[in-house]
């Protein structure tokens, strides 16, 4: 070996100067810096104080040498920054052996005092984990670690399906063949009956019309004409294979929700899996879910914590198993529900400084595909005739659709964290009854600010007010 490689590699894992320490709430902590290639792990420090710190690499057998190592000094604490994916497979096995890993977010422990350097970051998590000054990251049991991985690839699917759809869609346009003018969907039972006869070598518009649902509105005149287009064999090209690829998804989204429903049946309780599941509140969503093929995994929800999401209105089967695979049944680690909506990034920016509010510098770090399906789910509820559809229309009129937007699946949040955390049943009391609550609250409220105001507010009777 060359005396400049040695020189470098002596430079590499010789460790720094240790940070000053503060008060020790807990002596065998260690801190881990992580990194695609190495990891640089700063244990408990020497008797003599001096640090600690030994690198390892990234592959299985040295990630558990790693674990080891930690054994033998005596760590029952570690505390890493979750960078990207690499800290997954090191989790995973120091959890196994029962160390307590705090996961810590990167963004809260990057301003490391001096120099900046993998050795000192070790030790600067080392010291403040040591000191209880690190606040680990929300992550649930690990079998619902289990159903998030799988929920998560399934929803990325369900995406690349969509896309397929508007290739298919742009197909028929540059044919000038308007089937989503004929039907509202094309993916419905007469949108595809039609692609698929294209696909096959129909091109007679009557015949193609001929295959509409009979519950639809137009009749079959006025699909023929929309259905009469130029078929140039390159879009007729294109449009086969879109549709092949939209097959093969659809397929491939069976096979996942198949493993999603066992996976969420073996989390059922051993005393729950014959538990007679109530039937929905709703008729018209009962009939919805059992058309969509939801039924058996919303009864499989119900038989592990005895609530069922589905009741509330706007929350579909796929919205509550999204909710559901990231945060899990058991919400203990929040305490009430404004830590809920605020780690769900539904909580109002509320940062003052100097008596003003300002706008926060950090982007979001906290779960954020739960709020994105509940603002997707409170956006379905404009026109809804419930009592939470009537609250998004008066926020609306005041605030605009997006604050009403906001604002609604922010209620919807607090409802799921009183079902989950207490058992509490939802409810919908309907639009009448939540407006004259509402004309309540608004009459005790200006009466108590005219009495405030030194007057004296009667109440006129009903028949002269209607006059």
């Amino acid at each position: 070996m060359s005396p400049r490689s040695r020189k470098s590699k002596d430079r590499k894992t010789r460790a720094g100067r240790a940070p000053k320490s503060f008060e020790t709430l807990e002596p065998r902590a260690a801190g881990i810096d992580l990194g695609a290639r190495e990891h640089f792990v700063a244990g408990p420090p020497h008797p003599d104080g001096a640090p600690n710190v030994k690198s390892f690499g990234t592959t299985t057998p040295e990630l558990r040498d790693l674990a080891d190592w930690l054994a033998g000094q005596g760590v029952v604490s570690v505390a890493m920054e979750s960078t990207g994916v690499y800290w997954i497979p090191l989790f995973e096995i120091l959890d196994a052996r029962g160390v307590e890993v705090l996961l810590v977010n990167a963004r809260q422990v990057r301003s490391v005092p001096g120099r900046k350097t993998d050795i000192l970051d070790c030790q600067w998590l080392q010291m403040l984990h040591r000191c209880g000054l690190l606040r680990g990251s929300f992550r649930p049991a690990d079998g619902i670690c289990a159903l998030r991985a799988v929920v998560r690839e399934r929803n990325g699917l369900v995406a690349e399906r969509s896309d397929w759809v508007r290739r298919m869609q742009k197909c028929l346009d540059q044919m000038n063949v308007c089937v989503h003018h004929a039907v509202s969907d094309i993916t419905g039972f007469t949108g595809m009956a039609i692609i698929r006869a294209i696909v096959g070598g129909e091109r007679d518009p009557a015949a193609l019309a001929r295959l509409r649902d009979p519950r639809c509105r137009k009749s079959p005149e006025q699909i023929a004409r929309e259905l009469t287009g130029n078929w140039r064999d390159e879009h007729l090209f294109n449009l086969t294979q879109a549709l092949r690829m939209y097959d093969h998804i659809c397929a491939v989204i069976d096979e996942y929700d198949a493993r999603i429903l066992s996976i969420v049946e073996s989390l059922q309780p051993d005393g729950n899996r014959d538990l007679a599941v109530p039937d929905h509140a709703s008729q018209s969503k009962a009939r919805s879910i059992r058309k969509r093929g939801g039924e058996p995994l919303r009864e499989a929800l119900y038989r592990i914590g005895g609530v069922d999401l589905t009741s509330i209105d706007g929350i579909s089967v796929d919205t509550s198993i999204v909710v559901l695979s990231e945060i899990g049944w058991d919400l203990s680690a929040f305490p009430d529900e404004q830590s809920f909506v605020a780690y769900l990034r539904l909580a109002p920016n509320l940062a003052v400084s100097a008596g003003k509010k300002v706008k926060a510098k950090c982007p979001s770090t906290t779960c954020t595909r739960i709020s994105a399906a509940l603002r997707m789910a409170a956006l379905t509820l404009r026109h809804s005739d419930t009592a939470l559809g009537a609250y998004y229309r008066r926020i609306a009129r005041r605030k605009g659709a997006s604050v009403a937007v906001f604002s609604t699946a922010r209620k919807l949040a607090q409802i799921i964290f009183r079902m989950l955390r207490y058992g509490q049943q939802y409810v919908d009391v309907g639009t009448a009854e939540y407006e004259a609550r509402f004309r309540d609250r608004q009459i005790k409220h200006y009466t108590q600010s005219l009495n405030e105001m030194g007057f004296k507010v009667i109440p006129m009777p009903e028949a002269e007010c209607a006059s």
